[in-house]
């Protein structure tokens, strides 16, 4: 492309590529965020079964274990929902961000005069 480096399509493509590089890196922070949590989750605070006024417990041992399952699957599920959504991220933005760099060195050759 004949003309001056900074014309407004060589502008739109590095904005592009810094747009995508950024997603890209916030993408791979949080995969790896997320994979830690999946393999290092949070401990569970185990609280002592809750009780009424008058001291008797408001549910057995049994639905209470049952409750702090639920809580830590709930946890493991976002986990990996964070994992897959960030996946994503950097799956979707990373290609646009190589195809733009590469538009960009292809205009680069081509300006660039070649010595022989």
């Amino acid at each position: 492309m004949a003309g001056s480096k900074w014309s407004l399509r060589n502008i739109y493509l590095y904005l592009v590529c810094l747009i995508t590089l950024i997603m890209v890196i916030v993408g791979a922070v949080g995969v790896v965020r997320s994979g830690v949590e999946l393999l290092y989750p949070e401990p569970t605070i185990m609280e002592p079964l809750p009780k009424d006024g008058s001291g008797t417990p408001e549910m057995t041992e049994e639905e209470w274990q049952r409750q702090q399952e639920i809580g830590r699957q709930q946890s493991q599920r976002w986990a990996i929902i964070n994992v897959v959504g960030n996946l994503a991220l950097v799956l979707i933005a990373g290609p646009i961000y190589i195809y733009h760099w590469r538009k960009i060195e292809e205009e680069k050759s081509e300006t660039t005069p070649t010595t022989a």
